[in-house]
């Protein structure tokens, strides 16, 4: 048996809006532009995707399941995010090397510090 990872789907009170964030914080291309089911990949041929569902019901809690962004320059990306929209986030953290952050929808995610050279 093979298993490939397709997506991971995120509900979203609008999906168009959130999605559209979303491909912008990662350049990523627009694969399916419904208002219901809005899906973003890396590439038009490459997975997993991110597929952002409308659902009825605002999120109450923090999320179980999160997306770890590793950039070069982890300062300059997290400023670049706070001016797309994102807001600082704290989940009780405390001092870490990474920066948690939420989308526009308080989706919250981490901006890692740049990896050593190898």
């Amino acid at each position: 048996m093979t298993l490939r990872w397709e997506q991971l789907t995120v509900d979203a009170a609008d999906p168009v809006a959130l999605g559209r964030w979303w491909t912008e914080a990662l350049g990523w291309v627009v694969v399916d532009d419904d208002t219901e089911e809005y899906e973003i990949r890396p590439a038009p041929d490459r997975l997993p995707g991110l597929l952002f569902i409308r659902v009825p019901e605002a999120k109450s809690v923090k999320n179980r399941l999160h997306i770890d962004l590793r950039p070069d320059d982890r300062d300059a990306e997290v400023a670049r995010l706070l001016a797309l929209g994102a807001r600082r986030a704290d989940v009780g953290q405390g001092e870490q090397t990474w920066v948690v952050l939420a989308d526009p929808e308080g989706n919250e995610f981490c901006v890692l510090s740049g990896r050593a050279a190898d």
